[in-house]
């Protein structure tokens, strides 16, 4: 009598309680992209009239609450649970966006700006109890052979939130030819996540919370241990998201510098990719999973790292500042990233199941850490190497391209850096054991243990 063959399990992204908390996550990052990274340095460029020194200063201010706070707010997700964090995150931001269209205008004076940097610091905060939460919550949601994908999904949401944010926040500034409607966009969407979350994520505390009780407050204590179960990650995170913070503030007003777009039309260039990287993001993460984690982080950094170099070559050769070249780069960029950050989510993720959180909150105080090295540095070297590239005789291009070459940099040095520091498993040990042979003597073989 034959059995049949237990029902073949639903994709993950079909099965609800991922698929909420996918949907979150995108709305999630749409919005903060949407706010921070596509309407504000526009925004604080043209209406404000900011530099591009000052503009990189109130992104920073984002990036420091953001990657100072996701540890502690990751050990506050492991102890309270992950709904608290997701839902006061984003409630946070909608009063933030409306707050900064009120601000009067003083032409650039003190107070402005550090209004805007206040903001940007709630801003932040809102971040640090978003993301660490959704990883935690997914964390708890898949099985362990699943996580790897599970953490693809949330990666997939955070590079297609911000891919998409572009577009999205540049229609609707155009549309409305006020560089601040994307502000209002981003409230309504930060409005949008908290509903769902209130809606749809149940309110359970997390499954080993009686383990976490005696550990009491977030203490430095806690951020240090992590600092010494996953050293390495935390290194690789800093170094390679220095780079990634050069061009953070400047991504937007570079096209429209360099090629005279609009915010309509460099939305229209990034969308395609986002499509494309979207429908790649599961098959890149199965394929990592095939190579193994420590090869995933190594062959996505190098595609990083080689694509950003396409990019940067623009700043020394300017026949070759020319958009198609800019989108070839991107795309290595863009894929190395759906291969790598899976990857090394998933390793964090089990190293400790009962500090899930606040480990992973580390590797994102760490990334965030990279970004505030990056981000000032790029801004100041786009905005102050406008004279060096004219003496030179490569005009205002090679102070605009400069951001690229720094983030070719770091992304090159965290390549290495994984090289040397995480290696491949080494092959199970030879054993030696005793095999019965069918005449009944004894042979001594060698054997790799199964």
């Amino acid at each position: 009598m034959q059995t049949s063959a237990p029902p073949k399990p639903k994709p993950l992204i079909c099965r609800w309680p991922v698929m909420r908390l996918v949907l979150i996550a995108l709305l999630g990052e749409i919005a903060l992209a949407t706010m921070n990274l596509s309407t504000m340095p526009v925004y604080l460029k043209f209406d404000r009239h900011f530099g591009e020194s000052v503009i990189g200063l109130v992104i920073v201010a984002f990036l420091l609450t953001e990657a100072v706070l996701k540890g502690p707010m990751g050990h506050l997700a492991d102890r309270y649970g992950y709904k608290k964090m997701m839902l006061v995150g984003p409630c946070l931001s909608v009063g933030t966006a409306a707050v900064s269209l009120l601000i009067p205008h003083s032409g650039g004076k003190a107070w402005e700006v550090l209004s805007f940097v206040g903001l940007r610091l709630i801003d932040g905060i809102g971040s640090a109890m978003l993301w660490p939460a959704l990883f935690l919550a997914v964390g708890e949601t898949v099985s362990d052979g699943e996580r790897q994908e599970g953490m693809s999904l949330l990666n997939l949401c955070y590079m297609l939130g911000i891919a998409l944010a572009f577009p999205i926040g540049g229609i609707v500034d155009d549309l409305a030819k006020a560089q601040g409607a994307g502000l209002v966009l981003a409230g309504a969407v930060f409005a949008a996540v908290a509903l769902c979350v209130f809606f749809f994520v149940p309110g359970e505390r997390p499954s080993h919370h009686v383990v976490l009780e005696e550990h009491g407050e977030f203490k430095i204590a806690d951020l240090l241990h992590s600092v010494k179960q996953i050293p390495t990650f935390l290194l690789l995170s800093v170094v390679t998201f220095t780079g990634i913070g050069f061009p953070m503030a400047i991504f937007k007003i570079f096209p429209q510098d360099e090629f005279h777009f609009s915010e309509s039309a460099i939305g229209g260039l990034i969308f395609p990719g986002a499509i494309l990287l979207a429908a790649l993001a599961v098959p890149m993460s199965k394929f990592g999973e095939r190579v193994g984690r420590v090869k995933a982080v190594h062959y996505g950094l190098a595609a990083c790292a080689g694509g950003m170099w396409v990019i940067a070559i623009g700043a020394f050769v300017p026949f070759l500042r020319v958009p198609w070249l800019l989108a070839l780069g991107a795309m290595p960029v863009g894929i190395g990233f759906l291969l790598a950050i899976p990857a090394w989510m998933a390793s964090v993720s089990d190293f400790d199941p009962k500090r899930r959180g606040a480990n992973i909150g580390a590797i994102m105080t760490s990334q965030g850490i990279g970004g505030i090295i990056g981000a000032p540095i790029g801004s100041v070297l786009y905005e102050k190497l406008v004279p060096t590239g004219m003496n030179l005789g490569l005009g205002a291009g090679f102070a605009h391209y400069m951001p690229f070459v720094g983030c070719a940099v770091c992304v090159s040095a965290g390549w290495m850096l994984s090289l040397k520091i995480l290696r491949a498993p080494a092959p199970p040990p030879i054993e030696e054991f005793i095999e019965m042979e069918p005449a009944g003597t004894l042979t001594l073989t060698s054997q790799p243990e199964p």
